[in-house]
Parts: structure tokens; sequence; C-alpha cells
């Protein structure tokens, strides 16, 4: 079964939030790439800091939440730092909630 990767797996990963900030980590710009082909999704993601303490629970819970996908049998999640994340990745609704929440963005 194939996928809407526009849909369905962005959907998915908007539910996985980061546990130190109350935004997802699409609306932070974590994610750098997804794609899915036969039942595989590949996920590109960055971190806002090397050594984020939250860094495996993250990742756990981007597998789980993909793998809950209708035709998704595997995961694979791979961990970039070029281009460094910045603020200026922050979409409206993740600068918002930021700004909500007391932080300048």
């Amino acid at each position: 079964m194939e996928l809407e990767t526009s849909t369905t797996l962005w959907d998915a990963l908007r539910q996985v939030e980061d546990p130190e900030m109350p935004v997802n980590i699409v609306d932070l710009g974590l994610v750098y790439g997804l794609k899915q082909a036969d039942g595989l999704v590949e996920v590109d993601l960055t971190f806002t800091a090397m050594g984020c303490p939250a860094a495996d629970m993250i990742v756990d819970d981007i597998r789980e939440r993909l793998l809950r996908a209708p035709g998704v049998r595997q995961v694979s999640i791979r961990v970039v730092w070029d281009p460094p994340w910045t603020s200026a990745r922050l979409s409206q609704a993740g600068r918002d909630a930021l700004e909500m929440w007391g932080l300048a963005v």
C-alpha cells in the first residue's frame, strides 16, 4: 500500500513533540527529509543542539508513530547535522507556540 507522504506521514510526525519545548518536530523544523517506498519510511532529522538529552526519546516516538501508519513496515531515521538547525527553520505555528511560552525567537 502506497502512502500519501504529504498527509499521513507528516501528520504522524506532527504528533511528535520535543519534550523540552511545546512544539512538534515538524513546526520546529527538525525534519530535513521524508520519503517512503515499499513499506520503508526514511526520515532525515536533526536536533536543535548536539547532545540533545531528549534525542533517543524523540527518535523512539518518531519510529512508533510512523509504524502505526497503514503500509509502514520499517522506519529508518538518519540524524544529520548539516545544515545546522537554526530558528529560521521554525514554521509560523512553531514561532507562535514558542512566543506564547515566553521564548524569544
